[in-house]
């Protein structure tokens, strides 16, 4: 009976916006965070989306978690809202090329992460390439116009759970 209530649980899956509101572009995972927060998603009760703001220890607070969706500014030299998808195991050869505005948090959040065996199976991280990280509670017009795009490409890995 076990086996059968494992087979049909849904996987747990977190969606963590990370980013600072206060610096336009740099905010746009919690922009797009806010944006799946405010959409009915029907029967979500595995479903965990949370602002992470610029909270390194966002991701220790996580259990349970089957599948971590991060949304983050990173620079990859791209134009402006350049969509990069990458898990962490690709971090190392990733760094070189697209860098998280945050480099010393969600990286090193998530090698604490696994030290305390909470660290999920499947981590997928989407960066997209600002274009003004200046002063400013809104983010470019560029990234504005990205964010329902973000949020499709959130939502359909969610459901490659």
């Amino acid at each position: 009976m076990a086996n059968l209530e494992s087979r049909n649980k849904q996987p747990k899956v977190a969606i963590v916006g990370v980013g600072n509101l206060l610096l336009k572009d740099e905010g746009i995972g919690v922009h797009v965070a806010q944006a799946l927060q405010k959409l009915d998603l029907g029967e979500t009760a595995n479903l965990e989306i949370i602002d992470g703001g610029t909270s390194p220890d966002v991701f220790l607070s996580l259990q349970g978690v089957d599948k971590l969706i991060i949304i983050d500014a990173a620079k990859g030299d791209g134009e402006p809202g350049a969509i990069y998808r990458f898990r962490p195991e690709d971090l190392d050869q990733v760094i070189r090329g697209i860098n998280s505005v945050h480099q010393v948090s969600f990286p090193h959040s998530l090698k604490i992460m696994d030290y305390l065996g909470l660290k999920p199976k499947n981590i997928v991280i989407f960066g997209i390439e600002p274009k003004e990280i200046t002063w400013g509670l809104e983010p470019s017009a560029e990234l504005s116009e990205k964010i329902p795009e973000i949020v499709k490409l959130v939502l359909e890995e969610v459901r490659e759970c």
